[in-house]
């Protein structure tokens, strides 16, 4: 059982603002060849490339393949992904374009090539996209792991990356308007096909769309990108070494224990196709509510590029620790400016649903309190983020955790309909709401259905509010954090001191001779 107190996490930012001086962060611009894996967490660089998305847009279909979520569904699912990450590592490399992450069915990378050539970069990207999407169709196996029906986005321009990994999860992350409208058009609905920004079309020729969610590229217009981009791999030859690695290095079955709770001492580095978790949990998903306008806006100046990178670190940093220290839950990822972590309370058999979905209510509500501190505090420091807003979604379920791809480059994995349905709670809130998924919902106390009411939704929903609400209408973990604050009031500070006393010996000088 998990608890937040705004001293605590005052102190929390506060180090954190402090460990991050403006003159201390280097903002620089990116040239040839530059490493962006090593980058330090006060460096940044204005990258100017082509960001490309490719969403499976069939991870639902699998994941819903049986009526009840169990172990067949995940197993199908993490297999699925796993051959069609394989396959897309592989176009990546052969194109030298760079990796920056899968987060389960969604693929990101950046063309920086070749240099000074914006029109070039696009064809090479969409050149690049046909080519997953034709290589993508043949990597199936059978009706249980079917081809996947891809979507992508592409965009152009200036964008901040930067990088705030840990340890062996070092996540290099773009922020900005191309990065987001990228995303944002490979997202924009269930059509196949290539989708580009109103800006990459311009840049390469093609006239304005009214709608671009609805105007794919047509076959003439990718065949125009292909013939640019003249890529030296072949649809035939990434199959091929597919097959072959495959066959050279089986996936194997996915075999499933429970992590006892709580998910903090979880080291997701150590998990792979044989050591996977799976258990019921609760997902959060916390993004930050206009920040690429908040990129757009100060990214143009070194002194206003330090302020992003400053708000992003310290704002991220709170939120991971709220879910983290606070609450004894795991990020799983920053997927931009969002985090993407899950919590439970009971046994590593047997998850406690109400107890956990208590617990990640009060955590979704710290957060906020969270955030709200953190965005005074930099205020006060110099650095006005006071236009952003942090929309929350989370949602309970089983959920699996695992890392896929390729032998040296695992990537972490955490997907289920529970997982999925959090991010789409997320994605219906405002900059100030908390929205519950249906099924937290139906198996919450009565303190936390009361809170969110019947649209499930809940606006400026702080830690107070909800520790108050929640023990008022009888939520056990809700009243027995204020009984426990209560108990913690009443008990003495400290112990007393000892009766002044004289030791039962003849007093005398402190030193031989007398007086000092």
């Amino acid at each position: 059982m998990g608890t937040w107190n705004s001293g605590r996490a005052t102190k929390r930012i506060d180090a954190k603002i402090d460990s991050l001086p403006l003159k201390d962060i280097e903002i620089k611009e990116y040239v040839r060849e530059t490493d962006l894996a090593g980058l330090s967490g006060s460096t940044a660089y204005r990258v100017d490339g082509v960001h490309l998305y490719a969403d499976i847009l069939n991870l639902k279909d699998i994941l819903n393949v049986t009526t009840v979520e169990g172990e067949t569904c995940h197993k199908r699912t993490l297999r699925f992904l796993n051959m069609h990450y394989r396959a897309a590592h592989r176009i990546i490399a052969a194109v030298e374009s760079i990796f920056v992450d899968f987060h389960n069915q969604r693929l990101h990378t950046v063309f920086t090539k070749p240099y000074d050539d914006e029109a070039k970069r696009i064809h090479r990207a969409v050149a690049t996209a046909q080519l997953i999407i034709d290589v993508l169709a043949r990597t199936g196996e059978d009706a249980d792991h079917p081809a996947a029906k891809v979507r992508v986005g592409i965009d152009t321009g200036k964008a901040l990356a930067v990088n705030n990994g840990r340890r062996g999860h070092r996540e290099p992350l773009f922020l900005g308007r191309p990065a987001n409208h990228a995303a944002k058009r490979a997202g924009g609905g269930s059509a196949q096909g290539i989708f580009l920004t109103n800006e990459a079309r311009k840049a390469i020729g093609l006239a304005e769309a009214q709608d671009v969610d609805k105007t794919p590229l047509s076959a003439e217009e990718i065949a125009k990108s292909q013939q640019a981009a003249k890529l030296d791999v072949t649809v035939d030859g990434v199959v091929k070494d597919w097959a072959e690695d495959l066959k050279n290095n089986p996936i194997g079955d996915f075999v499933f224990s429970g992590h006892t709770p709580p998910f903090s001492t979880l080291d997701i580095e150590t998990l792979s196709v044989k050591n996977s978790r799976r258990q019921d949990a609760a997902s959060i998903y916390g993004d930050l509510d206009g920040f690429t306008a908040y990129v757009g806006t100060n990214m143009g100046t070194d002194a206003g590029a330090k302020h992003v990178v400053r708000a992003l670190h310290v704002l991220r940093s709170e939120l991971d620790a709220v879910l983290h220290e606070d609450f004894q839950g795991r990020k799983i990822r920053f997927i931009g400016d969002c985090i993407h972590g899950v919590l439970a309370e009971g046994t590593a058999q047997t998850t406690d649903a109400v107890e956990t979905i208590s617990s990640m209510t009060l955590c979704a509500a710290a957060m906020r309190s969270s955030f709200q501190i953190a965005l005074r505090r930099l205020k006060e420091k110099g650095t006005d983020a006071s236009s952003l807003g942090l929309q929350i979604g989370f949602e309970y379920g089983p959920i699996t955790v695992t890392r896929l791809g390729m032998k040296g480059g695992l990537v972490r994995c955490a997907v289920s309909r529970g997982i999925l349905n959090s991010e789409q709670e997320q994605g219906r809130c405002k900059g100030n709401q908390t929205a519950i998924g249906a099924n937290a919902y139906s198996k919450s106390s009565h303190g936390v259905h009361a809170l969110f009411g019947d649209m499930r939704i809940r606006g400026d929903l702080d830690y107070a509010t909800a520790l108050d609400a929640m023990a008022g209408k009888g939520d056990a973990v809700a009243r027995a954090i204020k009984s426990a604050a209560g108990a913690s009031l009443l008990k003495p500070q400290s112990s007393p001191a000892a009766p002044l006393s004289f030791p039962d010996r003849p007093a005398g000088p402190t030193k031989p001779g007398g007086f000092a």
